[in-house]
Formats: structure tokens, sequence, C-alpha cells
């Protein structure tokens, strides 16, 4: 298999027709490339709003349906202000994947959505439907190429995290408002919430076997106490602050020095946790982690030993600059294997279809739909782990049966429009096996056959 076909579905999301002969000339100068630079905005992101504007608006018309009399419960609310928080998630849906579909830079995409997932939110909660998407191009898109330090801090202030793991409800124990009500209690009784901490060591940072223990969770949870967001909160006890963008507030932050990982951390109001973030982000164990989750994600289930050493090394080597361990990835002979050792997730699956026949996504509703069968539904993975990145989470005779139901579903829309067996040698190259190339010219018609290409291994593996 050449390196332009590698490059393309292993680092990228699939090739489109016409593409294999550009990327051929030098695949890893064409990977590096889209390393330079700012983030390229693709127009339809461009166009959407801004979070802050999207959580006011949110909360906005939450806030007059709670007014209304006549409604009573929840429920009620829900089915007024659903249809807008929803129109909001399809917008968002739209514009991520068509900039995937139509991006002359999928490696950078694929960076992005890697790191989306990553540091998942899910939009399973309220309000996060209207700005999971949103979240993604703040807190990810502009900061994936520089320190892992800069995107982490970015993130952890993002208000969808600090709504998304309720950082906005927690309530240092001896913090001035604990004072004021003379609440002597526990911790866990008063309102310390440690969900954004424990995420941050274990899912963010060091890994589940970082070196942290439970009384690090706890006091890196005071010490983010007062990590909330501007205007007024959902139980109307705040309302400093610029309305849906970070906002510190002192009154309810844990006072005094905390101790985490052997450090001591002096009581600096908001640049405390900062300080906390800024040492994870250094941590050898983070190097280790992130660079595991990289190789697996782009080598193999099992990525070679080797490579996640030398991926950790250019992140401690460089403070954590990103660039260089991306450049360390494509320069890996790994990364230059033959053989289609990563099965494609759904969401990968999708991309590269629409890559290949070259197609404006217009209509979110079916790529949801498509997603939603396959079990990987846009920004919802169930929990602030993300999806799995393995073959075993995503195989199974019924995932495969679904997969082929779409590839069908697609294939019937192409119609006879395109040619199989020619779509293949263009977007495939050398990747496309002989046995599958005469099993496909030999289908009774061209919807078949277009069916069988997408369903083939050859297709669904990177």
């Amino acid at each position: 298999m050449s390196k332009a076909v590698i490059a393309a579905t292993r680092f990228g999301y699939g090739a489109r027709p016409g593409e294999l002969a550009g990327i051929a000339k030098n695949p890893e100068a064409w990977l590096l490339d889209q390393l330079q630079g700012p983030s390229r905005l693709h127009a339809a992101i461009r166009e959407l709003p801004a979070s802050s504007a999207m959580l006011v608006e949110v909360q906005d018309l939450r806030a007059k349906q709670r007014g209304k009399r006549e409604i009573r419960d929840d429920g009620e609310i829900v089915k007024i202000y659903g249809p807008t928080v929803r129109q909001h998630y399809i917008d968002q849906v739209s514009a991520r994947y068509r900039a995937a579909a139509e991006s002359d830079t999928p490696f950078h995409e694929r960076l992005v959505h890697f790191w989306s997932n990553h540091f998942a939110i899910s939009a399973d909660k309220q309000p996060m439907p209207a700005i999971a998407g949103l979240y993604e191009n703040e807190a990810i898109r502009p900061n994936i190429g520089g320190k892992f330090a800069d995107l982490l801090l970015a993130v952890e202030k993002h208000p969808a995290m600090i709504l998304y793991l309720d950082n906005q409800r927690s309530i240092g124990p001896g913090s001035k408002i604990a004072k004021a009500a003379n609440r002597r209690r526990k911790d866990q009784e008063f309102g310390l919430n440690e969900n954004l901490a424990r995420e941050i060591l274990e899912l963010h940072t060091l890994g589940v076997d970082g070196g942290y223990t439970q009384q690090d969770v706890t006091r890196f949870a005071k010490v983010i106490t007062g990590w909330s967001i501007g205007g007024a909160t959902e139980r109307g006890r705040f309302s400093d602050g610029i309305p849906g963008t970070f906002q510190f507030r002192e009154i309810v932050h844990e006072p005094g020095s905390q101790t985490i990982l052997g450090k001591r951390y002096k009581s600096d109001g908001v640049e405390q946790g900062e300080a906390v973030l800024r040492d994870l982000a250094a941590h050898s164990s983070t190097a280790r982690f992130i660079a595991g989750k990289l190789a697996r994600h782009f080598i193999a289930d099992e990525p070679p030993p080797t490579v996640v050493e030398k991926l950790s090394e250019a992140y401690l080597r460089t403070d954590g600059d990103l660039s260089a361990v991306y450049r360390e990835l494509v320069e890996a002979e790994a990364s230059w294997d033959a053989a289609h050792a990563k099965y494609k997730t759904p969401h990968d699956f999708v991309i590269s279809t629409l890559r290949a026949f070259k197609h404006e996504p217009d209509n979110p509703r079916f790529i949801i739909g498509a997603l939603d069968t396959m079990g990987q539904t846009p920004w919802k993975p169930g929990s602030p782990a993300g999806w799995p990145d393995t073959a075993d989470q995503w195989g199974g005779a019924d995932a495969l049966y679904k997969r082929i139901e779409w590839s069908h579903a697609v294939s019937q829309v192409v119609g006879n429009r395109v040619n199989p067996v020619e779509l293949g040698d263009d977007v495939l190259s050398d990747a496309f096996r002989p046995e599958t190339r005469r099993a496909i010219s030999r289908a009774e018609t061209l919807v078949q056959g277009m069916t069988l290409l997408l369903a083939s291994p050859d297709f669904q593996r990177r």
C-alpha cells in the first residue's frame, strides 16, 4: 500500500477522487503542512454563534418558560425550548461534518476530533446539545497545534466542561459563602463536587495509573472551587461576570494552600488552579498517557512500545509541544506500515464515505440518524471517557450488518452516477485488493457493487 493511501486514510479521513496523485508527491510533507499556521476554518463553522451567546439564549428561553404559570413541570418546559436547542445541535453537526467532508486538511480535522473525544463532553445532558460543537470549535480547534498546557487550560475553563461536570455547583467547605451560612458540615454534605478534578487527573492528564490518590482528587477539587460561569446560575445565587463565559467566583473558592502530588500550591485564587494544570501538563505520566492514546489512534490498537516512548520523549523534550509530537508520529516507521491495522469507527466511516463521493452533506439529520444507528451519535459518548478507539468495541455481526445497511442506503442515493470499480481505484489505489475489485465487477447492479465497496475490508479499515 502506497504512502499516499496511508497518509489519506490513516492520518486523514480518506481520499477524495483525484486527491491521491497530489498527496503522492510527498505524503509526509502533505501531512506536516497541515500543522502549520492557524486553523483553516470552514465557512460553516465560522458562521456558528459563540457559546456564550448560545448559553444566554438557552438560559433566557428556559427562564421565560419557567415564568409562565401554566407551565408546571420541567417536562413541559423541555417540550417548549427543546426544539430550539435541537436545531442548534443539528446546525453544529452539519458544520462539523461538512468541514470534515470538504477539508483540504483532513489530518488537521482528525486531530480536532481526536482531542474533542479526549476531552469529551456529552450532548445527552442539558444544555450541552446547544454548545457541544461550539466547545469543540472554541476550546479544541484553536489549540491543537500548540502546547498541551494551553489546550488543557482552554478546555477546563470552557463553560461547556464546567457545566458538563457540574463544577459551577462546587462550593468549598471553608469558603466565604460557607462561613456566612455558618454551615460546618463534611465536604460532601456541603457541596464540594469532585467530578471535574477527577476527570482531569484520570482522563485528561495523568491517566488512571498516573500516580494520583483520592486525597489528590479531593484537594484538587478544592483548588478549582469557584471555577464557574458568568451570569445567573441555575439557582439564581449569583449574577456577576459576563453571562455565558468563564467566571472565577472567590466567594465559593476554598481558601488556603493545597498539596497535590507532593507539591504545595499557595492560595492565589484562579491562579492556584492554573498552576496545578500547568504542572499536570508537564508531568511524565501525562506524556506517556497522551503518547499512548495518539499511537493507538493513528497506528494500531496495540501500538509499538518504542513509538509510544518516542512520542513521550518528544512531548517532555519540547515542554508538551503537540506539533513536535505529531511530527514524531509522522516520522515513525510504524506509522507507514502497510497493514490496515485500524478498524474505522462509524464516525470515520461516514466521513470517508462522504469524501469518497465528494459529497457536501446537506442533510445533517441523515448523518445523525446514520451515526445513531451505528452507535456513535455526534457528541454523545455517554461518559467523560469519550468514544472507544479499538476494533473490539466496534466489531461484531450486528454492527457490521448496520454498516452494510447504511452502505446500501447511500449506494441507492448515488444510484448509477458512480461506477464502484472506478471509485475504488480512485480513492483506494493499491489498497483496493484484486479479489475485492473482482467481486465488485461481478455485481449485478452498480448499487450492489457500491454497497460491496463501502462494506469491504478495503474501505472499512485504515
